[in-house]
């Protein structure tokens, strides 16, 4: 039997779920909110963050990316895992995993004890997120309403968003920056109790042997590779970057000729066959950069260089967040009589025109214009990712659930780091050549306004008042033009992705008929 087939069938055989289902949801959106929460709070912590800990640039994206990055390397294994011994057991391991970790997170004393801990954070949350979709896959199996499912699932990235700068924003207000760390405790205990009562158990029936030797691979083909562009983004192109890469597309060759030989692979690459498969993915990927480096300088921008605090800084996002869950939400209805190749590549000009206005915004100093701009971008990315999301899910057959949202949640992630290493390199390294130093600003004070905006904005209050006028106008003005150069490639690397979407995804506008 054809993948295409076992899907059909599958459909075909999908019966719509009463309340216990949607209360499933309910409580599988829990670990949903917490990591995009977790997400945002870091972006607007990370100001408090430099003050405290005084990390390096490289530091300072490391604290972002440790997370995701070994959240990469373990998603696909993780994914396989679930299907094996069972989704919701992994799900409940990670949610007690992630509250453990988080709590080391919150009172880290140094740079490195936050990167480690960001990192453990990372092996369990590599435990959620497949678990969180993949359950979704096995309890609404009718498409209809896994489509609305999905929507929802989506949303609730949007809502953490949208929540994580109030709630993230009071909390710093009131309390050391450790105390964003502390809200995953609260949000996963009402999980560790209904889950077990309302979602149902599920596994693959047939799993495969566990295969440590493709356990290892996927792990030594995510990590160089993720590795490789971190180091490109914050020091250049070097020896080491591109050893990293040869070594890992290396690793994944042999990762993918042994899937291919298996009898019962780690991971159907049978999947990636398929065009509306493999397009949804680079469509995820492409959005998730956009939206985390628009998070990633946008943050900085408001408090360090505007002066906003933290809840305020906050609360201007809200309205992007909010035209996010909305359009999530409405493209449901429209994308079950308008073809994903037209709904999507119209959804993302939203976010090519917000990236577009952000250097006006920035440099005018239009604090409307880009609450605006991240309006537009919120519509783009929201309707997009519900869209990509329920095609990921639907291109596979239930058996292969867990799989399947791995390598979604792992273009996520890696979307996750490229948007702050890519991007946010690229503008740390536009933000150095573009400063201009002020005359007489001692050694260590120069080389701290060199590392990043938050040291410049630091050093500033040990200066004299004039100059240390003239460092924090010098640095707002080179911050802001790396921001301008960094929006226009965004703009690009999301028009890039409505190409993808629109050659891709296919035409046929009929859930039942794309099978």
């Amino acid at each position: 039997m054809t993948l295409t087939e076992e899907i059909a069938i599958a459909d075909a055989q999908g019966k719509r779920v009463g309340w216990r289902g949607w209360a499933a949801l309910v409580a599988l959106m829990l670990p949903v909110l917490l990591v995009s929460v977790d997400n945002t709070v870091l972006s607007f912590a990370l100001p408090d963050i430099a003050l405290q800990l005084q990390p390096s640039s490289a530091e300072q994206l490391w604290i972002i990316d440790a997370y995701p990055l070994v959240l990469a390397g373990l998603l696909v294994t993780m994914g396989t895992l679930g299907d094996r011994y069972g989704r919701r057991r992994l799900l409940l391991i990670g949610g007690v995993g992630f509250a453990a970790v988080s709590v080391l997170a919150a009172f880290a004393p140094t740079a490195g004890w936050l990167i480690a801990a960001r990192a453990g954070m990372g092996v369990f949350g590599a435990m959620l997120m497949p678990s969180t979709l993949s359950l979704l896959r096995s309890i609404f199996t009718d498409r209809d309403q896994r489509r609305l499912a999905i929507a929802v699932w989506a949303s609730m990235f949007s809502a953490g968003a949208a929540l994580g700068p109030i709630v993230g924003g009071l909390l710093l207000e009131h309390f050391a920056w450790g105390s964003v760390f502390l809200l995953s405790v609260p949000v996963l205990l009402p999980l560790l109790v209904f889950a077990p009562i309302l979602v149902p158990e599920s596994r693959d029936p047939k799993p495969g042997r566990i295969d440590p030797v493709s356990i290892l691979l996927s792990m030594l083909t995510m990590v160089p590779i993720v590795y490789a562009i971190k180091e490109f983004a914050v020091h250049g192109l070097g020896v080491l970057p591109v050893v990293l890469v040869v070594v890992g597309l290396a690793f994944g060759v042999v990762f993918v000729r042994r899937q291919l030989s298996s009898a019962a692979p780690m991971l159907d690459m049978r999947l990636f066959r398929q065009g509306t498969f493999s397009g949804a993915l680079l469509v995820n990927l492409l959005s998730v950069i956009a939206l985390v480096g628009f998070l990633y300088f946008v943050a900085q921008h408001l408090q360090l260089i505007v002066g906003l605090p933290p809840m305020q800084a906050g609360l201007a996002l809200v309205p992007g967040m909010v035209a996010m869950i909305v359009a999530g939400l409405l493209v449901v209805p429209i994308s079950r009589r308008v073809a994903p190749r037209i709904v999507v590549p119209v959804a993302l000009l939203f976010s090519v025109t917000a990236y577009l206005l952000v250097p006006a915004a920035v440099g005018g100093g239009a604090l409307a214009m880009l609450v605006g701009a991240f309006i537009l971008l919120g519509v783009g990315i929201g309707a997009a990712e519900t869209v990509s999301n329920d095609l990921v899910l639907a291109s596979a057959p239930p058996a292969k659930a867990g799989a399947a949202s791995a390598v979604s949640e792992t273009a996520y992630e890696v979307g996750a780091v490229l948007g702050t290493a890519v991007l946010g390199g690229i503008l740390a390294a536009a933000y150095r050549s573009g400063l201009v130093l002020p005359d007489g600003l001692p050694a260590h004070a120069a080389d701290a306004a060199r590392e990043t905006l938050a040291g410049a904005v630091a050093v500033s209050s040990q200066l004299p008042a004039e100059v240390a006028a003239e460092l924090r106008t010098a640095a707002a003005h080179a911050f802001d033009a790396g921001v301008g150069t960094t929006a226009v490639i965004g703009a690009v690397l999301v028009a890039i992705a409505a190409v993808i979407a629109a050659t891709t995804l296919g035409g046929t506008r009929s859930t039942r008929a794309e099978h």
